[in-house]
């Protein structure tokens, strides 16, 4: 794996965090509220990653990619939340 790829993992991963310890935290309602901060959280963290790099080449594409897969992984997680909500 290379170390674009790397880099963009992380930020999915920590998408994942987010949203497990959001369905674990939150409070029941809440959930919507937590998803926009872990947004904005992978958002950053992404941004942060990517300039930490250090490299120029491809930049564009590596901090869409990291947040189009931050937010795919939070609209399912969304998507779980709405689903258990509704019971």
């Amino acid at each position: 794996m290379s170390w674009q790829w790397k880099s963009i993992g992380v930020v999915w991963l920590l998408a994942v965090v987010c949203a497990v310890l959001t369905g674990i935290f939150s409070a029941r309602g809440q959930e919507l509220v937590w998803i926009g901060l872990s947004l904005a959280g992978c958002t950053l963290a992404t941004l942060c990653v990517q300039l930490a790099t250090g490299r120029k080449e491809g930049y564009v594409n590596r901090v869409t990619s990291s947040v189009v897969g931050a937010v795919v992984v939070l609209a399912l997680a969304t998507g779980y939340f709405a689903v258990i909500g509704l019971g």
